[in-house]
């Protein structure tokens, strides 16, 4: 199987109701888009932060740049499933992401610091990096969802993502488990991404418009944050740091 390890692009994201997705949906069909061969595939994602949440808390300041680092399987992970360590940045509105593939017993003893980084590759030594510059980075957040996935046919067409049944906690912090926690959207919505290179198809932005979907800052483990992490760790000592 090939893996792009690289990304540079456009991500804009919406919360659909039903109705709206039905209509995106009806749209995407009558302009080529197709769902790809995974069909509604569970995601699962352990988010790496500091004790004390500076990654998030940082990221939901909205700066100009902000990083994140996380682990990811598109299965139920076994010590020999494939994994992709991801190192997530986002500058100027544009998402770099750069990740690498491992055996999720090879990323669980790197990220631990059980082990050296599995290679030396550019990728391999830009994650080794951030580990050292935020240190004692641990898993704070188990976060999965229902994803479906769209492409169209050209080059330039846009990919777009619909996600449901997203799911939170902080315990059972493994890709090797079951996804269930504390939902992150309300049941009945869809948080939808349009992933491109270029701005937005004609048809797209038309239909975005009429069926009056308008684009969000919406940040699944920042959500998960503010409703559940924050509620139980805020402590007025901590938010000073």
């Amino acid at each position: 199987m090939a893996f792009t390890y690289v990304f540079e692009r456009q991500e804009y994201k919406y919360i659909l109701t039903e109705s709206q997705k039905a209509a995106i949906l009806k749209a995407m069909s009558e302009h080529g888009m197709s769902l790809d061969s995974y069909g509604r595939t569970t995601i699962r994602n352990i988010y790496f932060d500091t004790d004390n949440y500076r990654l998030i808390r940082r990221s939901i300041e909205s700066p100009a740049y902000k990083e994140k680092l996380r682990v990811r399987s598109y299965e139920l992970a076994r010590d020999d499933s494939t994994v992709f360590v991801e190192l997530k940045k986002k500058f100027d509105h544009i998402v770099y992401k750069r990740r690498i593939p491992l055996k999720t017993s090879a990323a669980e003893a790197w990220l631990s610091g059980k082990t050296a980084r599995p290679s030396d590759t550019q990728i391999a030594r830009e994650i080794d990096y951030f580990l050292e510059f935020y240190k004692n980075l641990r898993p704070s957040l188990f976060l999965s969802y229902e994803r479906e996935a769209y492409f169209g046919s050209g080059a330039d067409d846009p990919r777009i993502t619909f996600d449901e049944n997203i799911l939170s906690r902080q315990t059972d912090m493994s890709l090797k488990t079951d996804a269930y926690g504390e939902h992150v959207l309300p049941p009945g919505l869809t948080l939808m991404e349009i992933k491109c290179g270029t701005a937005l198809p004609t048809w797209l932005a038309d239909t975005l418009s009429k069926n009056g979907i308008y684009k969000t800052s919406f940040s699944k483990y920042g959500s998960a944050y503010t409703n559940s992490i924050y509620p139980r760790f805020a402590q007025p000592a901590v938010l000073e740091a």
